[in-house]
C-alpha cells in the first residue's frame, strides 16, 4: 500500500466517522490531525462552521512534534484553552486515524486536564 492509497483510506474512514459525529454549540467536535512531524487539534462548532480553539505542536514550538510526549502536551493545551472558552464537553473525532499512539495520548491528556468526552 503506497502513501496515496494510505491517505485515501484514512480519508474514507474519516468520512464514515463524520457521518455520525457532528459538533454542536453544547458539545463541539475535537478534531485531531497528525503528520509525521507534528500533531494538530482543533475544537469546531459544525452548526456555525467555525473553529473555537486550536493547538498544535508547531504552535507550542516543541522540538520533536511527532512523538507521544508532544501529543500529550497538545492535548493538555487544548483542554486548558477550552476551559478558558468555557467549553467543558466535546465529541472526539479521531480523523480516520486509529485510536492508538499519538491520537490516544492526545485524547487521554485532554481528559486528564478536564475535558469530558
Amino acid at each position: 500500500m503506497n502513501n496515496k492509497e494510505k491517505r485515501e483510506a484514512r480519508i474514507r474512514r474519516h468520512v464514515r466517522v463524520r457521518k455520525n459525529i457532528s459538533g454542536t454549540s453544547e458539545a463541539p467536535r475535537l478534531c485531531v490531525f497528525r503528520s509525521n512531524k507534528a500533531i494538530y487539534a482543533q475544537v469546531i462548532d459544525d452548526t456555525k462552521g467555525i473553529t473555537l480553539v486550536s493547538s498544535s505542536s508547531l504552535e507550542l514550538k516543541l522540538k520533536n512534534g511527532g512523538n507521544i510526549e508532544a501529543a500529550s502536551k497538545v492535548g493538555k493545551d487544548i483542554a486548558e484553552k477550552c476551559k478558558k472558552s468555557k467549553i467543558k464537553k466535546v465529541v472526539f473525532d479521531r480523523g480516520g486515524f486509529l485510536y492508538h499512539g499519538r491520537v490516544a495520548a492526545l485524547a487521554e491528556a485532554a481528559r486528564e486536564a478536564g475535558l469530558e468526552f
